[in-house]
């Protein structure tokens, strides 16, 4: 019987994953925009951004990209979306239905696969299982880049010596880790910056609010998606994306004109 398959025996196959992986690291130790998460602000953002050649990374903490994007709400995976976000589904090829007037749904698996292709498509590289754990300090207090620890290693117990991480430097940092405001918390943490955490949900306050203090919240540091509920104190919205995809936009448009200064 003809084999079906080239030959290729087990170290091969390991090589090959090690070459690449060791060359993709060297390449990502300098990058135009760190983005920190992969949920669909992170992934607009990042879709955009290398949609017009500047060089991006998303650092995601879990082994898949994605966040709350592929399963909705109460692990019901139909995602809601209101007008006019839904023009994003249109540009990546996601079918939807208007269940009432500028509201939409579509499944999330479908959305949420269809905005990780393009964003890959587009020249995104991502980097899973690695944790955010500081950031990069340039002069003038500017954020300049990442510190990043593999995801178990903070699983480890405690009498085990302590693994250092390694830092990436960025022109521009854009912080989507969700509620948890990561990059933010730390600038937080050391006296940098002030936040009141987000607040209760209200779903039509909080979807504009959002859009609309999509900023650079720190010199180098944008926050987008439900990090910017966290930083400026406002509502949250549940189960519904519009506001996502286009705070990430909004995040991808701001840190073409900071890269622009530099």
């Amino acid at each position: 019987m003809a084999k079906l398959f080239s030959k290729a025996s087990e170290k091969d196959v390991t090589k090959a994953i090690v070459s690449q992986f060791a060359k993709d690291m060297v390449e990502f130790t300098e990058v135009d925009v760190a983005i920190i998460g992969a949920g669909p602000s992170g992934l607009q953002a990042a879709r955009d951004l290398a949609s017009s050649g500047i060089k991006t990374l998303v650092i995601e903490r879990n082994n898949y990209l994605g966040g709350g994007f592929w399963i909705g709400g109460f692990l019901m995976n139909t995602v809601t979306l209101r007008e006019p976000s839904q023009k994003i589904l249109d540009e990546i090829g996601v079918p939807y239905t208007e269940y009432s007037r500028g509201l939409y749904i579509t499944p999330g698996p479908h959305a949420c696969s269809k905005l990780i292709a393009s964003a890959c498509d587009a020249g995104v590289k991502f980097l899973n299982m690695a944790k955010f754990d500081d950031v990069v300090i340039r002069e003038k207090n500017r954020v300049g880049g990442v510190v990043i620890n593999w995801t178990p290693v903070s699983a480890l117990p405690r009498e085990i010596t302590c693994v250092d991480p390694v830092a990436l430097e960025a022109k521009v940092v854009i912080d989507s880790s969700g509620h948890d405001a990561v990059v933010v918390k730390k600038l937080e943490e050391r006296g940098l910056i002030k936040t009141p955490g987000f607040g209760a949900m209200w779903v039509e306050k909080s979807e504009d609010a959002v859009v609309e203090h999509t900023c650079e919240a720190y010199p180098g540091l944008i926050v987008t998606g439900m990090a910017v509920s966290t930083t400026f104190g406002l509502p949250r919205m549940g189960p519904t994306f519009g506001s996502m995809l286009l705070s990430g936009r909004k995040g991808a448009e701001i840190a073409k004109k900071l890269i622009r200064k530099k």
